[in-house]
């Protein structure tokens, strides 16, 4: 059990330290975490968000944020297969009813993990879910679909699924894993986050109780976080790919890069102009980190006193900081190349994973919506909408 936001983050810089050696080696031979994805379940950092009403440490989103930040600082594939994990635990939090959250708080508490089937492909948009519950006579529901970029699925004890109810309405609907006609399948191909195992969930008239469904529509009827606290952890893994892309940089040319003949230096570490594109390079990492750190306080804040006014600052906050952390991480990642000299392209070193990672990542949703929703904001005031993906 952890039991505050210092052990929180003590726990989380020392598992960070632990999982980076292995971590290019795992995303080279695409090996999945299982080992360090256990490890970091048997610390209880996976719990942490549970209230304390209920045992949890409760702890704040900076904390939260940051977390993930480290975790991601040192393998990005390891760090994105809990986010879901922690959106879920969320969903319970604002529309669970007391007897699933008691019951699914005491899950989470016993290391039990929450992975997702969320996303369905060749569908009209994103919010074009076509995964159906149907209600029996009985007052059960028969879940039927199948999802795409299914992240943490693979490694669950619990896989909640988004779906639509008779009344077209979206529910979470929580399944364990080893649940009659439900299949999870590894075929995730991604260039990057390799490891995630983000493949395909495919449910066939899986029976779910309704004790185990959650009104998931209600959340965006008034102020909500839901997708600010989802996008402020998808920040601070792009925040932590760009300190770890810089961190290696660094690393590499003070160790293997040769100075350009022309510097009249003995080492690359002492060129100017390399100095120069570190210094331009870390004041992009510090900032994203700044922002970052921002939109966590704004979280906070919001949940400390919710209504439209609170939960649209938090929400433009982090859209400001997920804009600017994702471009930073591309930035930061392609640059590494640039600093390191030609050695650093070698495949066999792999430095690539960085890119590959940042990337991938910052696919999930694209920035230039969060900027004209800012834009908005800034201009006319327009508060961004509930959508739950701001």
């Amino acid at each position: 059990m952890i039991r505050d936001d210092v052990e929180a983050l003590r726990t989380a810089a020392a598992l960070a330290e632990e999982f980076r050696p292995g971590a290019s080696g795992r995303d080279a031979r695409r090996e999945l975490p299982r080992a360090e994805l256990d490890r970091l379940t048997a610390t209880g950092l996976l719990a942490v968000t549970v209230p304390a009403a209920h045992g949890g440490a409760d702890v704040s989103a900076a904390t939260l944020a940051e977390v993930f930040r480290l975790l991601a600082s040192a393998d990005a594939s390891l760090a994105q297969i809990p986010q879901s994990h922690f959106a879920y635990v969320n969903v319970l939090r604002q529309q669970g009813s007391p007897e699933q959250q008691a019951f699914f708080f005491a899950e989470v508490l016993a290391g039990r993990r929450f992975g997702n089937a969320q996303s369905e492909a060749g569908t009209k948009h994103l919010q074009d879910i076509r995964t159906r519950l149907v209600r029996g006579e009985d007052g059960s529901y028969l879940l039927t679909g199948v999802k795409h970029y299914s992240t943490g699925a693979l490694f669950a004890d619990w896989i909640p699924v988004l779906a639509r109810a008779d009344d077209d309405l979206l529910h979470v609907a929580y399944v364990p894993a080893d649940a009659p006609g439900l299949t999870v399948t590894d075929d995730w191909d991604g260039m990057g986050q390799r490891t995630t195992a983000s493949g395909t969930v495919e449910l066939a008239d899986v029976v779910v109780p309704a004790a185990h469904v959650v009104p998931h529509h209600l959340t965006f009827t008034g102020p909500q976080l839901h997708g600010a606290l989802a996008q402020l952890l998808h920040t601070a893994i792009d925040a932590g790919i760009a300190a770890g892309a810089l961190a290696e940089a660094a690393e590499f040319v003070r160790t293997r890069s040769r100075p350009w003949f022309e510097s009249g230096y003995d080492t690359a570490a002492e060129d100017p102009l390399l100095i120069q594109r570190f210094g331009e390079l870390d004041l992009r990492r510090r900032a994203a980190d700044a922002l970052l750190a921002t939109a966590a306080r704004a979280v906070d804040a919001a949940r400390a006193d919710l209504d439209d006014d609170s939960a649209a600052e938090a929400s433009i906050a982090v859209a400001a900081a997920k804009a600017y952390a994702g471009s930073a991480a591309l930035e930061i990642a392609d640059a590494l190349f640039e600093v390191s000299g030609t050695r650093a392209a070698l495949d066999s070193l792999n430095l690539h994973r960085h890119w590959r990672d940042a990337r991938t990542h910052t696919l999930h949703d694209p920035a230039r919506w969060k900027i004209q929703h800012l834009g908005r904001y800034a201009l006319n005031g327009t508060r961004p909408p509930r959508h739950g993906l701001l």
